[in-house]
Parts: C-alpha cells; structure tokens; sequence
C-alpha cells in the first residue's frame, strides 16, 4: 500500500450507483473539485448538488472510457464484476465500496484545516477504525493549519523567484508558525 493524494481538480471521475454510499463517496470527490459523474439505474437518494452528469440508466460495457477515476457502489456483485474486468483493461483507477479485494485504492477518513490534510487508512480493513484514529489525531491538532501551509507556501514561493533552493530545514519556521496558534 502507497499512501498518495491525488489531484482531483477538473477531473473527468464516475460513480456507478446512488444509494448512500454512492452519494457519500460523490460528495468526497466534490469537495476536491472533481468533474463527478452518475451513472445508476435507479437514484436511491437526493443526488449531490455539483455533479456534473447524471445518467438513470444500468451500467453498460464502454461507460468507464475517459474517467481517471471510477467507484462502484452499486452492492450488485454481478455488475461490479464487469466493473472491475473494464477498468483492470482500461488501467482505471477503481474503488468498489465495500469490497477491498477488488479495489485498486481506498478512500481515507479526512481531516482537512485549509492545505493540510490529514489521511487516515486502515487498508480497508476497516473505515470505522480509520474515522476513530483520524478524530484522535484531529483532537490534538490546533486549528489554522491551514493558515501555516499558506504563510509557507508564499515564503518557498518568493525564494523560488528568487533563484533560491527551499530545500533546507523548514522545522524552526514551522515550530515558530504553529506556536502563534
């Protein structure tokens, strides 16, 4: 298992059902600026304001062309075997929720103060362990992190421009940030 983050702005990525948890994980991938597409056969709950398309109609071999980025959250083992088979072929990202096996990634439980984010895994063992550790470690976090990262990124940004490596040891700058809040 790697541990990444994946830019997601603008992004062509499709969700495949709208029950509850096609719902959640659309509005997980909103909030990263994602184009999200729906395809479904039936929409089992409001679809999240933002998305992109809406299709109500079954899945169909050929729907997962052009997306970065699939999840299956249809609970049809069938249909998400013919899933999976397109996007092993295609070479596309997929989450089939839950069913870790099938999955080529798996969604984190988050915490986000601004540009720092917090990504907890359990490997999808379990997201109910992963929320539990990711609350902990979002207890003992001072808020305006996000406000540190931004302050940093200006200062690296201006020694760029000016010719100037950043590649030192940021640790006294980021203890002098972050006792301020």
């Amino acid at each position: 298992m790697l541990p990444l983050a994946l830019e997601l702005t603008g992004r062509d990525v499709l969700v495949v059902g709208m029950g509850r948890m096609g719902a959640h994980k659309t509005r997980q991938m909103l909030e990263t600026g994602a184009r999200v597409h729906v395809i479904s056969d039936e929409l089992l709950v409001s679809v999240p304001e933002g998305v992109t398309s809406v299709k109500v109609r079954p899945y169909r071999r050929g729907d997962l062309e052009g997306y970065f980025l699939v999840v299956s959250a249809t609970a049809n083992e069938p249909v998400n075997d013919e899933i999976v088979a397109e996007a092993e072929e295609r070479h596309i990202l997929l989450n089939v929720v839950d069913d870790p096996s099938r999955c080529s990634f798996y969604f984190t439980s988050v915490h986000r103060d601004g540009d720092v984010i917090v990504s907890v895994s359990s490997s999808g063992a379990s997201p109910s362990l992963a929320q539990w550790v990711r609350r902990r470690i979002q207890e003992l976090l001072p808020s305006g992190l996000g406000h540190v990262a931004q302050t940093l990124r200006t200062e690296r940004a201006t020694l760029h421009a000016a010719g100037e490596s950043t590649e030192r040891d940021w640790s006294e700058r980021v203890e002098e940030l972050t006792r301020e809040l």
